[in-house]
């Protein structure tokens, strides 16, 4: 009995290891294809004669399809499992990065982030229901935080290899080369992700009625209007930087070449995978209002430097854009904070209402900046540098008023923290 037991445990445990590489894949491809654009932004702005609206257009549309598709995949999740779900909107993100190697004007090339955003919109909730379903209890948030943390790994691939590799072979060529690596990524998750442990029963599925009258509860919750005006612009405002303007800025203003921009962007990457990791222990000794309106306040003070004064040397430039990285990373306490508030009957629908939030604020942010580049004329060398104070004042005002707004109107008494507070820390 006890031998059968114990084959037992091995095959469940190398059943929970197989999950954990499926999520950990499908989670770094999804960081991987929002950042895919970055260090080629003047290349592609250059060959598809994309203006800066029209980058941070292209750019949005990851996110605005995104944000479409939660929850109907919710609902799918419930009905047929992340599994067959994810797999099968792994074809969107082949086709899309097949668009990107193809795309000759801004029209298709717009068409092509905003496919590759709708086949990676279940990556990172398929990481959260799996993690649920196989590492319930004490090992729950151990699990997630690792798959996040190691997920941070396809923005460092987006940085230096992704730019070098570009470099060598040509940006449509390296895009083609990224449609096997979806397809690869796809093929694995539904080799090795399993919707449940045993034969556990799948979820049940909910009615329409039932997700309306669930959200409707999750915006009656005390104190979650100022947790989600932060956590609107706080990813939004990191995203924007990284994943949009700093390669553009380093190339404009300093002449970086693309790999010396990938390697910024690798550092930048790994600040923020580290300050996310530290972030998370940090709020056990002191107040989330306080963590939040610190880094907050840091992030402006960043942006400030790179505004306001002219011309800053190379290293201090780059300095401001590695330290923004790192601070902008707070928005784990706003989650954190704001899944600890709901009733464990909406704990699902809370999570989603929160990471809607985040993602419409990383459509809507790329656009405004675009808009305000693109009122500066471009010359031989680019874009002038005022061009770049001007978008980073824009985010450096979008976290003002959110940190405003945070700061004025979230309630000063603490809020009980449940147990399964930490297995909630959870965000897109």
């Amino acid at each position: 009995m006890s031998e059968a037991f114990r084959r037992t445990r091995e095959v469940a445990s190398a059943s929970s290891r197989r999950v954990f590489v499926a999520v950990v894949a499908t989670t770094l491809a999804s960081q991987f294809f929002r950042a895919s654009t970055s260090a080629l932004g003047p290349e592609l702005m250059r060959d598809l004669s994309l203006s800066p609206q029209g980058l941070g257009l292209a750019n949005a549309a990851f996110f605005v399809s995104l944000t479409a598709a939660q929850i109907p995949i919710g609902m799918l999740f419930d009905r047929f499992g992340p599994r067959r779900v994810v797999a099968l909107l792994t074809v969107f993100t082949v086709i899309g990065a097949a668009l990107h190697a193809l795309a000759r004007s801004e029209a298709l090339f717009v068409l092509a982030r905003f496919l590759v955003g709708l086949g990676c919109a279940g990556s990172f909730m398929a990481a959260v229901v799996l993690c649920v379903r196989w590492y319930a209890g004490r090992n729950f948030s151990t699990m997630l935080a690792r798959v996040f943390a190691l997920s941070g790994l396809g923005y460092l691939l987006a940085g230096s290899p992704w730019a070098a590799l570009a470099d060598r072979i040509g940006w449509r060529q390296a895009f083609a080369i990224s449609t096997v690596f979806a397809a690869v990524i796809g093929y694995m998750f539904f080799a090795l992700a399993r919707d449940h442990p045993g034969d556990a029963p799948a979820a049940r599925p909910q009615t329409f009625l039932d997700i309306v009258s669930g959200f409707r509860e999750v915006w009656k919750t005390a104190g979650l209007v100022p947790i989600l005006a932060m956590h609107f612009v706080s990813y939004a405002a990191f995203l924007t930087v990284f994943g949009v303007w700093a390669g553009p800025y380093l190339n404009d203003v300093y002449g970086f070449d693309p790999v010396a921009r990938g390697n910024v962007l690798v550092v930048m990457a790994a600040a923020q995978i580290i300050a996310t990791l530290g972030f998370g222990p940090l709020d056990r000794f002191l107040p989330r209002r306080m963590i939040v309106i610190a880094a907050a306040t840091i992030g402006i003070a960043a942006l400030a430097v790179l505004i306001l004064v002219p011309h800053p040397s190379t290293e201090i430039a780059v300095l401001m854009l590695i330290v923004f990285s790192a601070v902008t990373s707070f928005g784990v306490v706003n989650v954190a904070d704001a899944n600890s508030r709901f009733a464990a009957h909406i704990a699902g629908r809370g999570a989603t209402a929160v990471n809607l939030f985040q993602v419409v604020g990383t459509s809507v942010l790329p656009i405004l900046s675009g808009m305000v580049i693109g009122w500066f004329p471009v010359g031989a060398e680019g874009r002038p540098e005022i061009a770049y104070r001007a978008a980073f004042a824009t985010i450096a005002a979008s976290l003002a008023i959110g940190l405003a707004a945070y700061g004025f109107l979230y309630p000063k008494a603490s809020v009980p923290r449940p147990a399964s507070d930490a297995a909630r820390e959870v965000t897109e």
